[in-house]
């Protein structure tokens, strides 16, 4: 079952069920959408595997926010370094650079939040469907299809990369 949503607008979410994206050979697992908060909020279920890192970049819509529920991640916020592990919460005010890397052995799973909601579907356009609520295998998109979409879309969604990622 989908997430449900109710002439309320009360949408519930069963675990599990998806929809999902692969980007960044990553799995992310829709909660709420921007369509179904009235754009107000963008909330996934984030599952990446060790190694995964961002360049540094910067948002010029969106506030994001992160829970990590479990791994290990270096987040550079602005100038500053933070090693966040199992029950850290992260804030990120709207412009601000920053970039992170999974660390250690095994994936990180977080739920990422985003207000308003509209970034979600940068993922979207950018990964194809989840197959599965799983991390893509060699089902997944090749890195270099990949990054040559981010590229393309990026700009539309107010993404600027604007440096390097953290290093390993």
């Amino acid at each position: 079952m989908t997430a449900e949503a109710t002439a309320s607008g009360v949408v519930v979410h069963r675990a599990g069920s998806g929809p999902g994206t692969w980007a960044m050979g990553s799995l992310f697992e829709h909660l709420v959408s921007a369509g179904q908060s009235d754009g107000r909020l963008g909330m996934s279920l984030v599952t990446q595997p060790p190694g995964t890192a961002t360049p540094l970049h910067r948002h010029t819509r969106e506030a994001e926010a992160l829970f990590l529920l479990e791994g290990r991640i270096s987040y550079r916020a602005g100038e500053d370094l933070h090693e966040l592990e199992d029950g850290a919460f992260l804030f990120l005010p709207q412009g601000l650079p920053h970039a992170f890397r999974v660390r250690g052995a095994a994936p990180a799973r977080f739920l990422a939040l985003t207000v308003p909601g509209g970034l979600m579907g940068l993922y979207d356009e950018v990964g194809i469907p989840a197959q599965a609520m799983r991390l893509p295998g060699p089902d997944g998109l090749p890195m270099a299809e990949e990054i040559a979409r981010w590229n393309e879309v990026g700009p539309r969604y107010g993404l600027e990369v604007v440096g390097p990622p953290v290093p390993e």
